[in-house]
């Protein structure tokens, strides 16, 4: 899987949810490859317009700038990514394959909630975006919780996210879900993905960073890839 590493506008230690450019600062500081700016508005870690601007002023220039987004419009999405200068595209929602085709070149990273049924419905929604012509660059396997997505806190299921098939087509596999400083290491070394993102798993409150558990996720997390 890692022989399909590209630099740019790939990641290996992504940190998601910056609401204020304190931690923005934070988590360049502490050397993470992305960050992850939540435009889903009901979500605690929701980013308005103007404080994401404040935010992307404080972050380094080669920097990777995710935009999250839940069931947004594909104008909204794309008007966001023209005004902050985005580099990558995270969909958390229910977006069909047919979405991707809609936001034209932006390269894409598509979460999935890994449930029961397993990774049989993610590599179906990836065949389907195949066929259509518009592959996602990354997939992000999050954990499952009813009516949530994402954000959690819940490990994701481990176990079948190390079977995600290695077919050269498919895009590379981002771990998520339930991810902290104490339990990087083994994640990464048990499922092998290409990076790893955390959000809760960093911070003393919802939305607001701690320095100490950023700067170790981030320094365990890069010895264990």
């Amino acid at each position: 899987m890692f022989a399909r590493f590209e630099p740019s506008p790939m990641f290996r230690i992504k940190i998601c949810g910056i609401t204020c450019e304190a931690d923005a600062r934070v988590v360049a500081a502490a050397g993470a490859d992305a960050v992850g700016l939540n435009f889903f508005e009901k979500s605690p870690r929701y980013l308005a317009p103007r404080e994401a601007e404040r935010v992307v002023r404080a972050l380094p220039d080669d920097m990777v700038k995710v935009g999250l987004f839940v069931n947004a419009t594909p104008q909204h999405i794309l008007d966001t990514w023209d005004s902050l200068g985005l580099t990558l595209i995270q969909l958390h929602g229910d977006e069909p394959p047919e979405f991707l085709c809609e936001l034209g070149n932006r390269p894409v990273m598509r979460a999935f909630r890994l449930g029961e049924e397993g990774l049989a419905p993610i590599c179906g929604y990836l065949q389907t975006c195949r066929e259509l012509g518009c592959l996602p660059r990354l997939v992000l396997i999050d954990s499952f919780r009813k009516g949530k997505y994402g954000g959690t806190g819940a490990t994701a299921d481990w176990d079948t996210a190390r079977l995600y098939p290695a077919e050269v087509w498919l895009p590379p596999l981002v771990l998520a879900g339930g991810l902290t400083p104490e339990n990087v290491g083994e994640a990464i070394r048990t499922v092998r993905p290409i990076g790893v993102d955390t959000a809760s798993g960093v911070e003393s409150a919802a939305g607001k960073k701690d320095a100490d558990s950023v700067r170790r996720f981030v320094e365990t997390a890069r010895a264990a890839f």
